[in-house]
Order: C-alpha cells, then sequence, then structure tokens
C-alpha cells in the first residue's frame, strides 16, 4: 500500500478507513476487529472518526473493539473530529445543532475520544467545520496544549475553504497537516474553488470524503448522475473488467494532488475495490472525459 507522508512524524496509507457507518454496521466488538484486522493486513493503517459518528457511538464501538486486541493501535493512525455539537440521548447536555471550537470543548472533546477510544493519544485532530463564531486564539491555545501534552501529535481541518485555512494558520505555530473535503467525480466544488490548490500550494495531502458521492451516480436520479455513469461505464469497458466504483476512486487517486479517498464501508470487498483501484491508470483523455462529463461541457 502506498503511503502518504502528512507530517515529519506520521504517514497516512493512500486508502483510508472511514467509520461514520460503523454503528450501522450491526457488528459484534470480534467483527469490527476482524474487519480492523483485515484493513491492516491490507496496509490500510490509516482510519476516520469523529466524535458525532453514529450520535457518539462509532468511537466507542472501535475503542471497545481494539480493547480486545490493544497491540493494533501501535499499527494505525487514528483520526477523529470534533466542533459540531448535535442533539442526542447520548450526549444530553447538547440542546442544540450548533458549532463549538472553543478551548475548552476542543480539549473535553478530545478526553472523550480518548476515552471512547480506549487510546492515549490521537494521531490527527481536524476540526470538523467552519465555525463563524470562531475565536482562532482559543483554538491555538486548544491545540498548543494537547500537543504538549501528547494528547493529540498534528492537527488538520476538515471542510475548510482557502481563507478560512489561512485564518486559522495564522494563529498556529505549527503547520496544519491535512483538510478534509468533499472529492468526487460528481462534486466538483473543492476542485474548482481553490480549496485543492491550496492543498498542493501547501503540499499537504487531501482526504477525500464520499468519493463515490454517496451512492448518487449509481442511483441515477439527475441528468448529471445519467451522463457521468454513462461515461464510467465505457471508460470501464477500455480499461478492461473493472467497475465504476473502481474508476471513481481511480479518478481520484490519478490526480497529482495525493488525493487520499476515505471508503465507508464495512464490507471487504467494498474495501477491497478501492484497494485494487490504486493499480488503475487513467490517461489524460479519459481523466477528461470523466470531468467534462461530470460538467455537462467541454473545458474551457
Amino acid at each position: 500500500m502506498e503511503r502518504i507522508q502528512v507530517a515529519e512524524n506520521i504517514s497516512f496509507s493512500r486508502i483510508i478507513h472511514g467509520l461514520w457507518r460503523l454503528s450501522d454496521w450491526n457488528q459484534s466488538e470480534q467483527e469490527t476487529l476482524s474487519l480492523i484486522e483485515y484493513c491492516l493486513e491490507q496496509g490500510i493503517t490509516t482510519f476516520d472518526h469523529a466524535d458525532i459518528y453514529g450520535s457518539y457511538t462509532c468511537e466507542e464501538l472501535f475503542g471497545n473493539a481494539l480493547a480486545l486486541k490493544p497491540s493494533l493501535r501501535e499499527q494505525m493512525e487514528i483520526v477523529t473530529k470534533c466542533g459540531i455539537i448535535l442533539p442526542s440521548k447520548n450526549r444530553p447536555e447538547h440542546k442544540s445543532h450548533h458549532y463549538n471550537t472553543s478551548k475548552k470543548h476542543i480539549i473535553e472533546s478530545v478526553e472523550y475520544s480518548l476515552k471512547n477510544l480506549q487510546t492515549d493519544y490521537i494521531d490527527v485532530l481536524l476540526l470538523h467545520r467552519p465555525d463563524p463564531f470562531m475565536d482562532p486564539a482559543q483554538v491555538a491555545e486548544a491545540f498548543k496544549q494537547l500537543k504538549e501534552d501528547g494528547k493529540v501529535l498534528q492537527f488538520g481541518v476538515s471542510n475548510f475553504k482557502d481563507h478560512q485555512w489561512h485564518m486559522l494558520q495564522s494563529y498556529l505555530p505549527f503547520p496544519l497537516v491535512t483538510n478534509q473535503i468533499e472529492l468526487s467525480a460528481y462534486q466538483l466544488e473543492n476542485f474548482m474553488d481553490g480549496t485543492l490548490n491550496l492543498c498542493q500550494e501547501k503540499r499537504i495531502p487531501a482526504m477525500a470524503w464520499s468519493p463515490l458521492a454517496g451512492g448518487a451516480i449509481f442511483k441515477e436520479e439527475d441528468e448529471k448522475a445519467i451522463r457521468l455513469k454513462a461515461t464510467l461505464e465505457k471508460i470501464a469497458i477500455e480499461i478492461g473488467d473493472v467497475d465504476i466504483d473502481q474508476v471513481l476512486y481511480a479518478w481520484l487517486l490519478n490526480h497529482p494532488a495525493s488525493i487520499m479517498p476515505i471508503v465507508g464501508s464495512g464490507k471487504t470487498e467494498r474495501i477491497q475495490k478501492a484497494i485494487d483501484a490504486l493499480t488503475i491508470k487513467l490517461n489524460h483523455d479519459q481523466w477528461f472525459e470523466i470531468l467534462q462529463s461530470s460538467m455537462g461541457h467541454d473545458v474551457p
């Protein structure tokens, strides 16, 4: 498995396993452990979480499975996110949906994640969403304290645009190491508005959430999805013996920005398809044919 250096002391597997639906998979602790072991055996060592996933349950489910074989912690990188508040019976103190990136909340969120994940450190902590009420000085204080205490090794953001990135980075004494953003052949916003360009400028690899566009292409519910699916099917035939989801992964993996797709499946066969996509090479004609099919017109 190819590895991407995100910081001096941390590298990620090129394919990342996403756990946001873990609570929906209805797995036993042993089944989740087996899935973790499968990923590690295939070279997928980076696992993506957030405190809110599964209404604040997914980190604990993962941690309980990891506790069955704690030695696996040394073989993996755990990424988690904080900053979104959701009303939940599991967190009755949360009364409304909003953002909180205060120093107090960030530190409390990390303590909560450490407890649930049953680990004493997080490899990379991300702010989950840009907060319009953010005090970047407080974020910097929280990050510095967590780093000094050894509870978080590195920090990044998720869903930040370039101006939001620059603003937060200006308060920090160390670099943000990644931006987790929505990237797919169906959703082109971050390709077109400078968000991915900033990652390339700063030599920061991007984590790609929803690389299969949440299944929109397979549902064919709009003109773009229908058009794009036809193009993907054509190119899958040209490549030979691949599925269109693998072409979607390959479209991201072939981009020079070292994009790291997050695969959010509990099925080993789906994870394996993403791994196999690492070997698929698209030529320029094929890459731009997919782009233009998504746009609905030729490039300028």
